[in-house]
C-alpha cells in the first residue's frame, strides 16, 4: 500500500482497523468519539483522503458523495454488515467502492437474537427487576410464569446468513422451524427439516419470531398492524436486524393491550429515540444495538473494513463490494 495513502475513520472504532492500515504502509485520522459528524465536518475531512471507514450512524448521501468524487476519494468502507445508511447505487455511478462487514458477525447477531429469546420467553429482566427490589419472599407456584421454548413453532424471517445461523441454533430444543424469505434456504431445510411459508402464514402459527432482514424500501414496516393482527397473542417477537422492519409505535400498542405477548428488541426505528410507551412496559426486553457487540467480533469487524480500505488502495476490487 502506497505510503501517502490517508485513511479517515469517522468515529471510534477498535484499534485493529488503525493498526493494520499503519502496518500497511497507510496514515490514520480518527474522529475518536461516539458522536458522527456532521455532513458540513465530514466534507471538510475528504481532502487529501483515499478512504473513509465509515458507520451505520453516517449518512453518505448523494451530496457527501458528490463531494467524494471531487476530492478522490475512492471507497466508503462500512463497519457494519448492513450499508442503508449510503446511497450505494449514486457511490457506483460515481465509482466509488462501498464495502461492508460480512461473515464476521453472523453467529455473534445469531447468539444476541437467542438471548433476547430467551430473556423474553422466561421473563428475566422482570424477574431481575423483582429480585434486585427485594420483592421476592419465597418460591410460589405462579410467580414470573414464562413460557417454554422447547418443542415450539419458531419463524424465521430472512433466511440470510445471520437468519440461517440463528435458525441452526435452535436443533437442540426441537421446535418447529418455518421461514420467510424470497428464496429457498436448503441449508435450514436439510439440517433442521424448516419449511418455507409465506409470511401471514408464518405469523400466524410461530410462537417464536425473528427478524433477520435487511433494511430496503419494501422491508420499511414490513411488520405493522395487519401483521401483528395475524400474531396469537402469546407470540414473542425479537428485532436484531434493522429497526424500522417494524412499525413501533403499533408495537406499542399491541404489547400494552396484551395482543402479543413479548418483543425483544436490540434495534429501533428512529434511533437512538425510541417509542416513549416502550419504557413503561413490562413485556418487552431492549438492548443498545449490541448484537454484534463482542470484543471478538469487534475487532474482527474492524480489521476486515480495514483489509477493504486496503484492497482499495492496492488497486484491486475490494472482497466485499457491494456493487
Amino acid at each position: 500500500m502506497p505510503l501517502d495513502k490517508k485513511v479517515f475513520i469517522t468515529q471510534t472504532l477498535p484499534e485493529a482497523a488503525s493498526n493494520f492500515l499503519k502496518e500497511n504502509g497507510a496514515s490514520v485520522e480518527m474522529n475518536r468519539s461516539f458522536e458522527p459528524l456532521s455532513k458540513k465536518e465530514l466534507i471538510k475531512k475528504m481532502s487529501g483522503v483515499g478512504v473513509f471507514i465509515t458507520l451505520l450512524t453516517d449518512n453518505i448521501d448523494k451530496e457527501i458523495i458528490d463531494a467524494a468524487a471531487e476530492n478522490e476519494v475512492k471507497g466508503f468502507c462500512n463497519y457494519a454488515v448492513g450499508y442503508n445508511n449510503i446511497d450505494v447505487n449514486y457511490a457506483k455511478l460515481k465509482k466509488i467502492f462501498v464495502t461492508n462487514t460480512p461473515d464476521v458477525l453472523t453467529k455473534t447477531t445469531a447468539e444476541m437474537a437467542w438471548a433476547l429469546l430467551f430473556s423474553a420467553a422466561r421473563r428475566i429482566t422482570e424477574s431481575h427487576n423483582y429480585v434486585a427490589q427485594k420483592k421476592f419472599n419465597g418460591w410460589q407456584s405462579t410467580l414470573m410464569l414464562g413460557r417454554d421454548v422447547s418443542g415450539k413453532t419458531l419463524g424465521i424471517i430472512g433466511a440470510g446468513r445471520i437468519g440461517t445461523a440463528f435458525g441452526l441454533m435452535s436443533a437442540g430444543f426441537e421446535m418447529k422451524v418455518i421461514y420467510s424469505d424470497f428464496n429457498r434456504n436448503e441449508t435450514l431445510e436439510k439440517k433442521i427439516n424448516a419449511e418455507k411459508v409465506e409470511l401471514n402464514e408464518l405469523l400466524e402459527k410461530a410462537d417464536f419470531i425473528s427478524l433477520h432482514t435487511p433494511l430496503t424500501n419494501d422491508s420499511v414496516h414490513l411488520i405493522g398492524e395487519p401483521q401483528f393482527k395475524l400474531m396469537k397473542k402469546t407470540a414473542i417477537i425479537i428485532n436484531t436486524s434493522r429497526g424500522r422492519v417494524i412499525d413501533e409505535k403499533i408495537l406499542a400498542k399491541f404489547l400494552k393491550d396484551d395482543k402479543i405477548g413479548y418483543a425483544g428488541l436490540d434495534v429501533f426505528e428512529n434511533e437512538p429515540d425510541i417509542c416513549s410507551e416502550l419504557f413503561s412496559l413490562p413485556n418487552v426486553i431492549m438492548t443498545p444495538h449490541i448484537a454484534s457487540g463482542t470484543v471478538e467480533t469487534r475487532d474482527k469487524m474492524a480489521l476486515l473494513a480495514a483489509r477493504n480500505a486496503a484492497d482499495i488502495f492496492s488497486g484491486i476490487v475490494p472482497r466485499n463490494n457491494v456493487w
